[in-house]
Parts: C-alpha cells; sequence; structure tokens
C-alpha cells in the first residue's frame, strides 16, 4: 500500500540558531516521497518546546543534546515520561560516545554533531517510517 502525501510536522529545540538551521536545511522540503512539505516549528528554550508540544501534535521532534541550559537529554526524557504516545524523538548528540546517554533518556534516534545531513534525513525517515507503521 502507497503512503499518502503528507505535510510534515516537525519541532526543533536548540539554543543554537545555527543548530536550528542545519535541522531545517538538511531536511529540506521533502526528506521523503511521501511527504509534500515539511513545516518546522523551532522552539529556543524547553518551556518553549512543552508548549509547542502542548499545542499541537507534532510528527517528529528533534532535539539539541547540546543545548542550554537544558539539553535536549532532560527534555526528551521529561516528553517521554509525560506526555502519552509522544512523537518520535531524534536526538543530536556532541559526540559518538554519548549514544548510551540517549538510551536513558529515551531518544528513538540519534545522530551526532557536526550535522551530516543524509544521517539526520535517513534517521528522520526511519523514524517516520516505524512511527507510521505502528500507528496503523
Amino acid at each position: 500500500m502507497e503512503k499518502s502525501l503528507q505535510v510534515l510536522k516537525v519541532l526543533v529545540y536548540s539554543d543554537d540558531v545555527t543548530v536550528r538551521m542545519s535541522v531545517r536545511n538538511a531536511l529540506g522540503r521533502r526528506p521523503a516521497e511521501y511527504i509534500s512539505d515539511v513545516a518546522i516549528f523551532e522552539a529556543a528554550t524547553e518551556p518553549a518546546v512543552i508548549a509547542a508540544v502542548d499545542a499541537a501534535p507534532f510528527d517528529l521532534i528533534i532535539l539539541d543534546g547540546e543545548a542550554v541550559p537544558a539539553g535536549g537529554m532532560g527534555v526528551c526524557r521529561a516528553l517521554k515520561d509525560e506526555i502519552f504516545n509522544c512523537a518520535p524523538v531524534l536526538l543530536i548528540v556532541g559526540r559518538p560516545q554519548d549514544r548510551w546517554l540517549a538510551t536513558w533518556s529515551g531518544a528513538d534516534a540519534v545522530v551526532a554533531h557536526p550535522i551530516d545531513p543524509r544521517a539526520l534525513v535517513s534517521a528522520a525517515v526511519s523514524l517516520l517510517d516505524v512511527h507510521t507503521t505502528v500507528a496503523r
């Protein structure tokens, strides 16, 4: 069965505007054939993430593990603990060796800084494929 075209709603959290722009540029407008467009919502603070998630559902949440003062790992843990059927979370970590910490946080996928656009898109599309399959 073919997937119908959909608009992907993504929340991107980082205190660093250059990280948010890197994610935006990496995802582009159509990271997969079945996505007609990507609507990216940005948050620079933890309260902004919480408010955004409370206000509307997202298909994917991308968090910067190196954000300050609230790191993406802690934000991920809070989201996964508090939100029933939380959207999949892609965590960007400072070093590949930090993947084990991402496991603690409940992240569904991990990529490392500096952001490799291909790795980010691959991880994001894989999460969307799994999430879409589970939701059916």
